[in-house]
């Protein structure tokens, strides 16, 4: 393999895996992808097959889970979630100047990316830098995405001549992290409001949740050279992002907090990250805590994962154990999200200088070309990948 060759269908500035990509590229679009959801009760099996694919999930087993979608009418509210964010992003585009459009595709549901990058193509795209609408590194949240492009590219035909470049992982960027901190302090001063005389250091648990992932895929998210420990990159991002928040919406008072996580769905079997949410919630009573401020600081909008399981069962927990439950917002079309990401891709159009990128944790800013053999899928090994060096 060839210096040049090193990531596959990657812009010339990428193809040869640097870190950080310094030379500006002149991208024809913007690639926005997502999860997918069903728009409809007859949606939902099949989108849970499309989920599940490859795991020999009998749909009696998917039914479990097509509950918490056939409870908001079959409809995922993630669909809608990605056109508000497509249209916010054409119109903060539009209040630059900047002449890049927006094309969206899903992994799981219409529209699919095979078909956006088909008709991309169509219209005379050939260079496109793709958002997953994902902050961190993991399998699920990155290379995942990363397969998915180089899967619709293969499936379609066009992976000699259409090239995706991915920005970077946005975990620890402003943009993301600025709605959380506005939502952690709105949080906090409507408990005050609720509970007169509250002492925040004392009765309030500040809970950061995320979606749990299998120990092993942990282990190997981020580069195994970084030495992060037995759960990875992912839980030292969302770890890091959990301390900015804190300080920067707590205004110096030590109020207690913890990262917790959600929404596994493996076999009892097979260890996944811990502590549960709703576990964590059971046993803040004995620590004297009367309120519990609910952080989804794993999710960029208010899909599934939040609706049900946090809204629904994370909070019918609160209740369960006398505490009282307050669930910030996610970034979703927050206006310092929206221009956050614009921010990312301008950083690969310009070819911003490292020093010059905003990060506001010591671990970033993120690699814009992920590194050799980052976040390995154990069960599955590794696929072709776009964006990143190989394996």
């Amino acid at each position: 393999m060839t210096l040049e060759s090193l990531v596959p269908a990657a812009s010339a500035a990428a193809a040869s895996g640097p870190e950080h990509v310094t030379v500006p590229v002149a991208y024809d679009g913007i690639l926005l992808a997502s999860f997918g959801g069903p728009e409809g009760q007859d949606d939902v099996i099949p989108f849970l097959r499309n989920v599940t694919r490859g795991r020999g999930i009998p749909d009696e087993r998917l039914e479990e889970v097509a509950h918490h979608y056939r409870a908001f009418g079959g409809v995922s509210p993630i669909n809608a979630q990605n056109r508000m964010l497509k249209a916010a992003l054409e119109a903060e585009l539009a209040s630059r100047d900047i002449d890049l459009p927006v094309l969206w595709g899903n992994r799981n549901w219409d529209p699919y990316l095979r078909d956006t990058l088909r008709g991309a193509h169509e219209q005379g795209h050939r260079s496109l830098i793709a958002i997953a609408t994902s902050a961190y590194s993991s399998y699920s949240s990155c290379r995942q995405y990363r397969e998915d492009f180089a899967a619709a590219l293969e499936e379609t035909g066009l992976a000699g001549s259409l090239t995706i470049d991915k920005v970077r992982q946005f975990f620890d960027h402003p943009g993301f992290v600025q709605p959380f901190i506005d939502g952690v302090f709105s949080a906090l001063e409507e408990l005050r409001q609720q509970l007169p005389g509250l002492d925040v250091t004392r009765d309030v648990e500040v809970l950061f949740t995320t979606h749990s992932i299998p120990s092993a895929d942990a282990e190997r998210s981020g580069p195994a050279s970084r030495g992060f420990g037995p759960e990875g990159a992912y839980a030292a991002q969302h770890k890091a992002v959990a301390e900015v928040v804190m300080a920067a919406a707590t205004a110096g008072a030590d109020i207690p907090w913890q990262l917790v996580y959600q929404s596994r769905s493996g076999p009892p079997s097979q260890p996944w990250l811990e502590p549960d949410i709703n576990d964590a919630i059971a046993e803040l009573p004995a620590r004297g805590v009367k309120a519990v401020v609910i952080v989804p600081l794993g999710f960029v909008s208010d899909h599934m994962e939040v609706l049900w399981d946090l809204d629904n069962e994370a909070l019918a927990s609160c209740a369960e154990h006398g505490l009282i439950g307050v669930r910030v917002p996610t970034p979703g079309v927050d206006p310092a999200y929206v221009s956050g990401l614009v921010d990312l891709v301008l950083e690969r159009v310009q070819g911003t200088a490292v020093d010059d990128r905003p990060a506001l944790t010591a671990l970033g800013p993120w690699y814009d070309v992920c590194r050799p053999g980052c976040c390995e899928n154990v069960r599955l090994g590794f696929k072709p990948a776009v964006a990143g060096i190989a394996p």
